[in-house]
This record gives C-alpha cells, sequence and structure tokens, in this order.
C-alpha cells in the first residue's frame, strides 16, 4: 500500500481550507485541518505531520509566531512548512522564510501550483525515506513503491503498519521494546502511551495474514521479526476437521 503523506492545513477559512483539503486528497495526502494555533497545537500534539500547510493571519496567535515555535521544538524542527498568505511584499517573503518556512505561496494561488510545492518541498525534505527492496523468509518490502508482499501475493498495509514492518525487517530477529519502537517508528514516544505499539502490532500481524506469525512476542522484552519458515498449514484431512 502506498504510504499517504499526512498534511495539516492551518486556515482560518474555511472555503479555502475545504479546497486544499479536496485537492490534497484526491492527489494521494491525508489532511487534517485547524482553523486557529490552539487546535493547529492540538493536532500536532496526537500526531506530527509530514508537511504544514500554514496560513500567516489566523485567530490567536500568528502563523508567524507558530511557525518560529515549532522550528525551535525538536518534534517538530525538521517538519516541512509552507507558508499561504495574502502578504506578496518582498519584506513578508522575507519574514516568513526567516521565520522557518520552507517555501511561501502568496494568496490567490492555483491549486496546480500548490501541489506541485507541496511534491518539491517533500521531495527535498524526505530523500532518506527510500531504501532498498527486503525479503525475509517470502515476505517483501519495497520502500521505494510502498508495496508489501507475501510469497508474491500483496498485502495491504497502514502508514504506521508499514513503518512498524520496515524498522522491523531492518534489523530481524532482533527484540525491541515498545519504548525503543516509540522511538524509532513513531518518534515522539513523550506523547503517545506504550500500549499504542501493541494496537499497531496486532493490526500488522492481522494485514500479514498467514505472515502474521513471523512477528513475535518477546515475554517481558517486547516484538521482534523472525527470519524463520513458517510451518505449512495442516490440511482438513491430517488435522480432523
Amino acid at each position: 500500500m502506498r504510504n499517504m503523506p499526512a498534511v495539516l492545513v492551518v486556515e482560518d477559512e474555511p472555503s479555502i481550507a475545504e479546497l486544499i483539503a479536496v485537492n490534497l486528497r484526491h492527489n494521494g495526502f491525508r489532511t487534517t485541518w485547524s482553523m486557529d494555533s490552539a487546535s493547529a497545537e492540538r493536532e500536532i500534539e496526537a500526531s506530527v505531520p509530514d508537511l504544514i500547510l500554514l496560513d500567516w493571519m489566523l485567530p490567536g496567535e500568528s502563523g508567524l509566531v507558530l511557525a518560529k515555535r515549532w522550528r525551535a521544538h525538536p518534534r517538530t524542527k525538521d517538519v516541512p512548512i509552507i507558508m499561504l498568505t495574502a502578504r506578496g511584499d518582498e519584506a513578508d517573503r522575507v519574514a516568513g522564510l526567516d521565520a522557518g518556512a520552507d517555501d511561501y505561496i502568496a494568496k490567490p494561488f492555483s491549486t496546480k501550483e500548490l501541489l506541485a510545492r507541496v511534491r518539491a518541498v517533500l521531495r527535498r525534505k524526505t530523500p532518506e525515506q527510500v531504501g532498498e527492496k527486503i525479503t525475509i523468509a517470502g515476505l517483501s518490502l519495497d520502500p521505494a513503491t510502498y508495496r508489501v508482499t507475501y510469497q508474491d501475493q500483496p498485502l495491504k498495509l497502514g502508514p504506521t503498519e508499514f513503518k512498524l514492518l520496515q524498522f522491523f525487517m531492518n534489523s530481524a530477529e532482533r527484540v525491541h521494546s515498545r519504548a525503543q519502537l516509540l522511538d524509532k517508528v513513531w518518534g515522539d514516544h513523550v506523547y503517545i502511551e506504550e500500549r499504542t505499539v501493541d494496537v499497531h502490532v496486532k493490526r500488522l500481524r492481522e494485514a500479514l495474514g498467514v505472515a502474521g506469525p513471523m512477528v513475535e512476542t518477546v515475554r517481558g522484552a517486547g516484538y521482534r521479526i523472525t527470519a524463520k519458515p513458517l510451518q505449512p498449514l495442516a490440511s482438513p484431512e491430517k488435522s480432523g476437521v
């Protein structure tokens, strides 16, 4: 399954926010909308997005203030920010970029331009996410295409399950605690309970189907993926069913 980048749209005009969100969703992005600084902070506390589209003029704190704060915070310092504003003067563009924005789009703008800017910023910020194809005991994961197969059959995984599986497969047979997984996969364990890992491991096993037992629970230690081949399923005649 292709991983869908998450975009937080911080915009106080509903019509503009809806236009942006619809176009992003139609082009393979997941979107969340916040109409002011307070709700934007809540969204980021719950989940750090892959990119932020940030309006300059907002109720409460301005986009400029938010950009500076997010750039200074360890959880959000590397998240790409594109500033959206009706301010088109050079001095305003410079102020937005100096605040930490990666790009700047003046209103009104075309949706084609917006999509092109979003893709360009994500390409610049996330080249390291593409890696080598990994195969373990019939289970294959391709980071370049976000495809997972088991014995050449395609499997559908959610974005978090994909990242979790990729991390497991890059360190096969090694045991990882819940806290380690939160650090490496989520990257913001302070804000997420460790039991969240159990939920996503369960979903991962369900998505992997018969390959699910490859993800093992090591009692008192955590989880690992094992490269040992699975035992063939018993036929109904031999099992007595």
